[in-house]
């Protein structure tokens, strides 16, 4: 220390102060340098979501609010329709004019969709630009409304409800897409009695690869019209579709049936899912290995005001800790506005708004910012960084686990060994027996459940590869299916052993996408992600 303090100039006390103060700063360097970064990024990230994403988001939804209007209430959309869809062709008619060198996808920027990561292929593929983004008719004498596919579920109920009219399966986030729904897959409360998205869909315009436009449904085409769902846009451009509507009630009356057992709740909730009248809507939601929710809902005009809940309203607590409260409460009943049940998970993309704002569910956070809620997911992706899809892989998951209802029981208990993560959401949803991707082994119709898991697992030694390898393991032995807007460590056998590919192969063939588009699973294998 004396050598020190001859050579700095300082007397011996300073010195040490010094010398201390140069650990301790190399010190807190070296923890940032190993996880200080990660800490800020993951457990500040409140503060750039608050100033600037949640403004963004909200002009941002306002902007298209208004310009959905005009163009709905113009009547515009029929017009424009047509124009943007000859552009599509064009530039797939370059593309073969250029010698098809390499195969196409849309242009939409990887971060703009719902799922977890951006799709590198886009990368190198041929980016068509598919700018399809409004609602063309409302068809209320064939009870049909024509879409295109980036038409939002916030615009269908926007438009749709007032007029007194909504679609059978509408699932929540506000920002899923048709064509999501349609390439990938839709499930919502109202499953378990009219099936996926897919199910409800009436018919479909696409541009094959060729530059041809192709129609098919049921009855026309009926081959390419089973063909679609699930394929990822790899048989062609989805430019619009029809969709079957039904008449729409004001308000959702809700029942609250909380259980405190691992069997009370299976009990439950298969037999509000299996009622053969009522129940337009179940769902469950399980909070812990013994404990959980099922609620069932259905339309309804006439409320008791006492009852009503606009669980909407941006000063509201979030839909799943309100829920959580009848664990205490016991069994009630509420009265929902119908466009509040349905996007009743939104503003808390679900729970996973608890990650990104610890206190967003403060009264007042609400009261204060939280009409600005949610942060678009879009804009969530796009400012992460590499660390923060790191942080994420690392230590969240996040899936959907499609399994028949009879292994419900045997489904929890994996779920729980494995994450250990909690709330589990749970949606029923009737599968089914139509050609195509997706269908029962029995060859008849057969109930599902979704199993949805978001967040951070508890579970001891959580290995984001491993554990979602057992998990799609478990599900492939139930002969259940695995949603593929998540991460899918499968191979490419055990994919074509999930899925039925052989109408699918049978279409690529006969359309001739083989040199035009990739497979599905080049486009959504884990090794296709960013």
């Amino acid at each position: 220390m004396d050598i020190i303090s001859q050579y700095i100039g300082l007397d011996e006390k300073s010195c040490v102060i010094v010398v201390s103060a140069v650990v301790v700063f190399g010190a807190s360097l070296q923890w940032a340098r190993q996880k200080g970064l990660e800490y800020i990024l993951i457990n500040y990230r409140w503060m750039f979501v608050c100033f600037f994403l949640l403004p963004a988001s909200f002009f941002y939804d306002l902007f298209f609010y208004f310009r959905n209007w005009i163009v709905f209430t113009l009547n515009s959309a029929p017009k424009q329709h047509d124009k943007r869809v000859r552009d599509v062709q064009q530039q797939v008619l370059r593309w073969k004019e250029s010698g098809s060198k390499a195969k196409m996808c849309t242009a939409r920027p990887g971060w703009m969709n719902v799922s977890l990561r951006a799709g590198s292929y886009k990368k190198t593929l041929q980016n068509i630009s598919v700018n399809l983004i409004d609602i063309i008719e409302v068809d209320i004498e064939r009870k049909v409304v024509r879409v295109e596919p980036m038409v939002t579920m916030g615009q269908l109920t926007a438009t749709l409800n007032p007029l007194g009219w909504t679609i059978p399966v509408l699932p929540e986030l506000d920002d899923l897409t048709v064509g999501g729904l349609i390439m990938g897959v839709g499930i919502e409360t109202s499953s378990h009695k009219h099936g996926l998205f897919q199910h409800t869909c009436v018919s479909y315009e696409l541009v094959h690869a060729d530059g041809s436009i192709g129609r098919c449904s049921a009855s026309d085409n009926p081959d390419l019209f089973y063909a679609v769902p699930w394929s990822y846009g790899t048989l062609g451009f989805l430019v619009s579709a029809e969709l079957r509507i039904i008449p729409a009630a004001k308000f959702v009356r809700v029942e609250y049936l909380p259980c405190h057992s691992h069997r009370e709740f299976i009990d439950t909730f298969q037999q509000e899912t299996l009622k053969a009248d009522g129940n337009e809507f179940v769902e469950g939601l399980l909070y812990s290995k013994d404990e959980g929710v099922v609620m069932t809902a259905n339309m309804t005009d006439d409320v008791d005001p006492a009852k009503l809940n606009s669980i909407g309203l941006y000063w509201k607590p979030w839909f799943y800790k309100h829920v959580e409260g009848f664990l205490q409460s016991g069994k009630a009943v509420e009265f929902i506005p119908l466009r509040h049940y349905y996007h009743r998970h939104t503003r808390s993309i679900f729970w996973q708004m608890q990650d990104i704002i610890p206190f967003g569910n403060h009264p007042l956070f609400r009261a204060l910012l939280g009409w600005m809620v949610p942060p678009k997911i879009s804009l969530l992706k796009l400012t992460q960084g590499e660390t923060v899809k790191q942080m994420y892989e690392k230590y969240q998951i996040i899936q959907d686990m499609l399994v028949p209802l009879r292994h419900l029981g045997d489904s929890i208990h994996c779920f729980h060994k494995e994450l250990n993560l909690y709330p589990l959401w749970l949606c029923p949803f009737l599968l089914k027996n139509q050609p195509g991707f997706v269908k029962p082994r029995g060859h008849r119709d057969e109930m599902f459940v979704d199993i949805g898991a978001y967040g951070a697992p508890k579970v001891a030694g959580y290995q984001c590869v491993e554990t979602t390898r057992r998990l799609e393991k478990f599900v492939r032995d139930h002969n259940g299916f695995q949603m593929l807007y998540a991460d899918s460590y499968l191979t490419r056998d055990e994919f074509r052993e999930m899925f039925d590919h052989g109408l699918y192969d049978e279409m690529r063939a006969r359309l001739a996408c083989h040199n035009a588009f990739p497979e599905v699973y080049d486009k959504v294998n884990r090794k296709a992600r960013d």
